[in-house]
């Protein structure tokens, strides 16, 4: 069992550095009278929170493939998730979520914003962001709609390919307490990835005509603090 706690392991780690990207200050922010954050602050504090949100959703990916191994190829699980490949896994999910949070800082920060400097949500998100800005933001867009859609849809469709053969698998096991124990060891990642990756997709997959600043920031607070905290009880649950 211990890729599958590795990998839990950085889960949780990833979850509290992207909830410390955005909570502290937004608490500041709720006790204070003083709301404001300098620009760079602010592109910190996008860059960090964009990283991990994007190297949670390759560990999830990870995850899925390390339950194919384990339910697809039993006997081979420990050859093929050794610790290495375990190790590269959650290196190239690092590598992947900050360079995907590189590319959309870079091209968010070069934009003039001239006299705005409201920023209508909790935290310095995209959307908002580019709402401010007084230059075409069309290349933003397309990046959030394609390249930035492209990470999760990516991840989602290495989910759904792992859990298409795992099911094939399930299927062919003669004994219903077999198939419930296969089952039973997938249900919590599944409920994780539905979660997270269905508000991830909604926020940032829309077209831009549809943003809605009250909504998002609904929606913000549940993928930024309560999901994080469902994410352990959700792993424990047998």
């Amino acid at each position: 069992h211990s890729p599958m706690y590795f990998f839990l392991s950085n889960l949780s780690f990833v979850d509290l550095c992207y909830s410390s990207a955005i909570v502290p200050k937004m608490l500041v922010n709720f006790l204070s009278e003083n709301k404001a954050i300098s620009y760079y602050g602010c592109a910190l504090q996008f860059y960090f929170f964009c990283a991990f949100a994007d190297t949670e959703s390759f560990i999830l990916a990870a995850m899925a493939y390390d339950r194919y191994v384990a339910i697809c190829n039993p006997l081979l699980y420990m050859v093929v998730m050794s610790r290495g490949i375990c190790i590269w896994l959650i290196v190239l999910s690092y590598i992947g979520g900050n360079m995907s949070s590189l590319v959309h800082t870079i091209f968010a920060f070069i934009l003039k914003y001239c006299d705005k400097n409201i920023i209508n949500h909790f935290f310095c998100d995209l959307p908002p962001l580019l709402k401010l800005s007084c230059t075409d933001t069309s290349v933003n867009e397309w990046l959030l709609s394609t390249y930035g859609s492209s990470v999760e849809i990516i991840c989602f469709i290495i989910i759904i390919t792992s859990y298409a053969f795992i099911l094939h698998s399930i299927f062919k096991i003669r004994s219903s307490s077999g198939r419930k124990k296969s089952l039973s060891t997938c249900a919590s990642h599944l409920i994780s990835v539905a979660i997270y990756q269905g508000t991830l997709l909604f926020i940032y997959s829309r077209p831009s005509y549809l943003y809605s600043p009250n909504t998002d920031k609904f929606i913000s607070v549940f993928y930024t603090i309560i999901i994080p905290l469902l994410n352990p009880i959700i792993y424990t649950l047998k």
